[in-house]
């Protein structure tokens, strides 16, 4: 669809998209809605005659999103990677509450990949403009939501399977293995990958031509933005607010077992006086064991709260507010804790799981080796060719 107008029309197309898109996440995290007419933005220019030319953004905000959207990115997916590689590759990481983890990398990769990482091309390109077609548009705003929602999911299914193996220790023997959380696991993503579907039918784009004869595409939502609300809130309950109130419960909890004096005094227990050292070492071992796994955990579950929080909190003053703010500054650092918060998880895991961290060596070492063989390999090839060819 094709649009030409004069600046009246400009400003009532521009009140009306603003006013129709305030809704759950109503930006998609790649862009920044078309900035408001009245004096929030200075990259317009004013015109009296036309449709002003299609704004860009500052030098400044190119630079800084190039940055930091870079950095983040790249620490953040070579970081998953290596999460799901060290689960799926050594034996002595495949526990359920690491294949939780490898969900939520997964999610994060996607979220990186599909949210972040489309920012820097982005910012190069007109603003509120959309470059990956009306296919693009679909299936970038899907997999943004399918990777946001999975994460939080993933969340919470690691939470309540802690709080099963610590606080119900006899129904961990069944509910807490590996087949079992991989079965949960694929529920979650066939669950997010149905409930996400409805972005391909709430999306769509439409084409604006300016003064100068450019056309700019946009991706937007279909819909009035009283239709949207009913999505949001359900979305900001389901995947925000349920996690975290489920999770704060069941870590209280969880904190009154590990710390209680039950745990203390099964540490205590009268056996032959030859083996009780050993045996009170052994279950001191266990006991901090599980302590440092929760406190892991937790701090996954912190990040996602406080990262996630600014942006939610915009989200939400968007729906209420009128003009709602669209500032292109505001929303980038708002979203940066979004692509902060998918990348910092791999670090988190590093600096606080000694097992982790080992993994992770014991990787970049097979990685290094295997790289070393394969150049002596190519080496010794070469010798051979050149031997022959004397020959």
């Amino acid at each position: 669809m094709e649009t030409t107008v004069n600046t009246t029309e400009l400003v009532e197309y521009i009140t009306d998209s603003l006013y129709a898109r305030t809704t759950n996440d109503n930006l998609t995290l790649t862009q920044t809605m078309m900035p408001d007419m009245n004096g929030n933005t200075t990259d317009v220019p004013p015109t009296n005659t036309s449709f002003p030319d299609p704004p860009t953004f500052p030098m400044s905000y190119q630079v800084i999103t190039t940055v930091l959207v870079l950095v983040i990115c790249s620490i953040g997916i070579v970081g998953n990677i290596m999460v799901v590689l060290v689960v799926t590759r050594i034996k002595s990481m495949r526990s359920p509450t690491n294949c939780y983890l490898v969900s939520l990398a997964v999610a994060d990769l996607i979220v990186l990949v599909t949210a972040g990482i489309p920012n820097i091309p982005d910012s190069f390109y007109y603003e509120s403009a959309w470059m990956y077609g009306h296919s693009g548009c679909l299936i970038i705003t899907y997999l943004q939501y399918l990777g946001i929602n999975t994460s939080s999911m993933s969340i919470l299914a690691f939470t309540v399977e802690r709080y099963i193996a610590i606080c119900h220790p006899l129904y961990a023997q069944t509910m807490c293995t590996v087949s079992r959380a991989k079965k949960i696991i694929a529920g979650v993503w066939v669950l997010t990958l149905a409930y996400d579907s409805m972005w391909f039918f709430l999306m769509g784009t439409e084409t604006i031509v300016y003064g100068n004869g450019a056309e700019v595409l946009q991706c937007g939502y279909n819909l009035e933005r009283s239709r949207y609300l009913t999505v949001y809130f359900l979305d900001l309950s389901l995947f925000y607010l349920l996690p975290l109130i489920v999770a704060a419960v069941l870590y209280v909890r969880i904190g009154r077992v590990l710390y209680s004096e039950d745990i203390a005094e099964a540490g205590n227990i009268e056996i032959a006086n030859k083996g009780q050292t050993h045996v009170k070492h052994m279950q001191a071992r266990r006991i901090n064991s599980r302590k440092q796994v929760v406190k892991m955990l937790a701090c996954v579950v912190v990040l996602f709260a406080v990262l996630w929080m600014p942006y939610r909190v915009l989200v939400v003053c968007n729906s209420f507010i009128d003009p709602p703010n669209y500032d292109k500054w505001v929303v980038l650092f708002c979203r940066l804790p979004i692509y902060i918060n998918s990348a910092c998880n791999p670090v988190l895991y590093n600096a606080m799981s000694v097992k982790f961290r080992r993994a992770f060596s014991k990787l970049a070492k097979c990685t290094s080796k295997r790289d070393d063989l394969n150049s002596m390999n190519f080496q010794s090839s070469i010798r051979a060719v050149t031997r022959s060819n004397r020959v």
